[in-house]
């Protein structure tokens, strides 16, 4: 009779130092880094535009930064984030910073990602099909969100969040990128030859 009661609690003290253990692991142990960080060189890639154009990456840099998307049609945060390129192409166009938006983990029931690029109504290397771009930089969530400079170095890098999605985390977005922005197109004068 003991040993009959006293099998359930065995198993429950069973799970509950397993549970302890496992996210006493999880609370100690670092995640894995990601595949590219920043201060890594972003892997090169050659795709194809919303024209139908060969876009080859560090090329399409032409020495400037670009902030570079990983995005769907069908993600809430991208489709909040994407309009606010437009107001960072344009403060900083005596730069020549360029957006860069990799298009992946589409669907064609998904939504037309041409025609999202389009009715963005803003100048943007639009690469359509960039899956195995998007797996080259190790992007696990959209949208992948980086800042390379000038020489195809990646300045920064977006991280998780827990914000939802709306304007809080946009804003909190562009503010970032434009400080990364900032900081690649300083360390891009500071080693430029003195005439």
């Amino acid at each position: 009779m003991t040993g009959h009661r006293t099998a359930p609690f065995v198993r429950l003290r069973f799970a509950v130092l397993t549970l302890v253990g496992v996210f006493g692991l999880a609370g100690g142990a670092a995640l894995p880094a990601w595949g590219v960080q920043a201060g890594d060189t972003a892997p090169p890639w050659v795709g194809t535009d919303a024209g139908d154009r060969q876009v080859n990456f560090p090329e399409v840099l032409d020495g400037k930064p670009a902030v570079m998307v990983f995005w769907a049609t069908w993600c809430p945060y991208c489709r909040v984030f994407m309009p606010n390129l437009e107001q960072i192409l344009e403060d900083y166009a005596d730069q020549g910073v360029q957006v860069i938006a990799v298009n992946t983990r589409e669907d064609e029931s998904d939504g037309d990602p041409k025609a999202y690029l389009e009715d963005l109504g803003f100048s943007l290397v639009g690469i359509l099909e960039g899956d195995a771009i998007a797996a080259d930089y190790d992007v696990h969530f959209i949208p992948g969100l980086m800042v390379v400079d000038g020489t195809g170095t990646v300045s920064w890098r977006r991280e998780s969040t827990d914000l939802p999605p709306g304007e809080e985390v946009a804003e909190f977005w562009s503010t970032v990128v434009r400080e990364a922005l900032d900081a690649a197109l300083a360390r891009s004068s500071d080693s430029s030859p003195v005439p």
